[in-house]
């Protein structure tokens, strides 16, 4: 059985990923991921101030790629000279031989001579080495233009486009495994699955109150704190919350555990898992997700951990509403009932057997969430808020087109990555809809 079984499974992932090779918007959308993740990863070698290379003084550096933030180089009469690296003026400095990004600028810095919204054809100034103000060389330009302060709007996308992936991506890893975990257990366990004593379950239910008392509402001054000094703090003060959280409802379960062997107390329940679950679910689409998230990152220090954070607490339900449905298909199908029959514990058995089966329907649900948390940082990012105001994001770039707008390349260009990054996701989101359904396979 394990073995027709094991068969089954292979020759429908190879069928689906066959059909998803003939959808051929969803397989182009996939290499065209992959080369925004490729720009993202190499960001600051595609697009930085300092060169990557440079032969100065008969000694080799590499200023892109250093963590150091100082060069002491020896004169030849004994001298020594500093070159600090971020404020240091590389285009204005004489190298035996230099090797420049394909973009020589960073996000964010300023070109005064640029200043101004300079159009992509627009006529451009470069100072020389000797301080003479010359048109500027084909090497240097600006290719699509600048904005107010004369920051290069190319080195911005490219940069932006590792703000904006990373934060799809860890947002929507913390609300998979939120959702998987509470889908899985509703769909599996239901509503007469997961059974208990009296005793045990009403201390765990009273202890829930207990449990959030100390771990949640006594350190509220803490979290908050935390909120407002830096996303890194709110983590870890979450993490401690949450941990006390467990192990002040496991004590209480233990001691629930002997309660429940009194009489009357020792009677047998069920714990309406799906019940809670559906619930949550239905509480959380009640309430106007955007505008909780607007609240909550205008309240936090600006940070890109916490707009992480906040959009992954807030994105999980599709992914539990999805997983819940799998489950409750699969979780009487019959290598479920073998593998019971075997003696596996119920944990061991949801989270080898059926998860592996089951989270297929939540991966589409991911892919679609990927886009919307992009979505969500492009929007808070142009109404100046959730990120900090130092850190370029595609957002951030076209609420800079509201000053001005004439400067039309400020909202084209960061539009059209926006337009197309979730379009790619979108289309790769409906590639594995259809790729997975079985009722598709013929």
């Amino acid at each position: 059985m394990q073995q027709q079984k094991t068969d089954s499974t292979f020759n429908f992932r190879k069928y689906a990923f066959k059909q998803f090779k003939h959808n051929k918007p969803a397989y182009v959308s996939v290499y065209i991921l992959a080369f925004l993740a490729l720009v993202a990863l190499l960001a600051p070698v595609l697009a930085n101030e300092r060169p990557l290379y440079i032969h100065y003084k008969g000694e080799s550096y590499f200023p892109a790629l250093s963590f150091k933030n100082n060069y002491y180089i020896k004169n030849a009469d004994g001298s020594t000279e500093k070159i600090q690296l971020d404020i240091a003026d590389w285009k204005q400095m004489q190298f035996d031989k230099v090797i420049w990004a394909p973009i020589p600028y960073s996000p964010g810095k300023s070109d005064r001579l640029n200043s101004g919204y300079i159009a992509p054809g627009g006529p451009q100034q470069f100072k020389s080495a000797n301080g003479e103000i010359v048109p500027m060389p084909g090497r240097f330009r600006h290719i699509l233009g600048t904005g107010n302060r004369g920051d290069d709007l190319m080195a911005g996308l490219i940069h932006g486009a590792r703000i904006s992936l990373t934060i799809g991506f860890i947002s929507m890893t913390i609300a998979t495994i939120i959702g998987l975990l509470l889908g899985s257990m509703a769909g599996y366990f239901g509503d007469n699955k997961l059974v208990t004593s009296r005793g045990r379950f009403w201390v765990v239910v009273m202890g829930v109150f207990v449990a959030w008392f100390y771990a949640f509402q006594s350190r509220q001054f803490i979290l908050q704190d935390a909120l407002k000094t830096s996303g890194i703090a709110m983590l870890g003060q979450l993490l401690i919350s949450v941990l006390l959280f467990v192990v002040v409802i496991y004590i209480l379960s233990l001691l629930g555990k002997l309660i429940g062997k009194l009489p009357w107390l020792n009677k047998v329940v069920f714990i309406p898992v799906d019940g809670l679950v559906s619930r949550t679910i239905e509480i959380f689409h009640s309430m106007p997700t955007f505008i909780l998230i607007i609240t909550i990152a205008a309240i936090a220090r600006p940070s890109l951990t916490n707009i992480m954070i906040i959009i992954g607490l807030t994105s999980w339900t599709g992914i539990a509403r999805l997983t819940r449905a799998e489950f409750l298909r699969i979780r009487n199908l019959e290598y479920i009932q073998a593998a019971r029959s075997l003696g596996f514990s119920e944990v061991k058995i949801m989270l080898k057997h059926a998860l592996p089966n089951g989270i297929a329907p939540a991966l589409v649900s991911i892919a679609f969430g990927i886009a919307s948390a992009i979505l969500v940082e492009s929007s808070l990012s142009f109404l100046g808020i959730g990120v900090p105001s130092d850190v370029v994001t595609w957002g951030s770039l076209v609420n800079d087109g509201r000053e001005k707008f004439s400067a039309w390349w400020l909202v084209i260009f960061p539009g059209l990555a926006i337009f197309i990054t979730v379009t790619v996701y979108n289309l790769i989101g409906e590639g594995l809809r259809d790729a997975l359904d079985p009722k598709q396979k013929k």
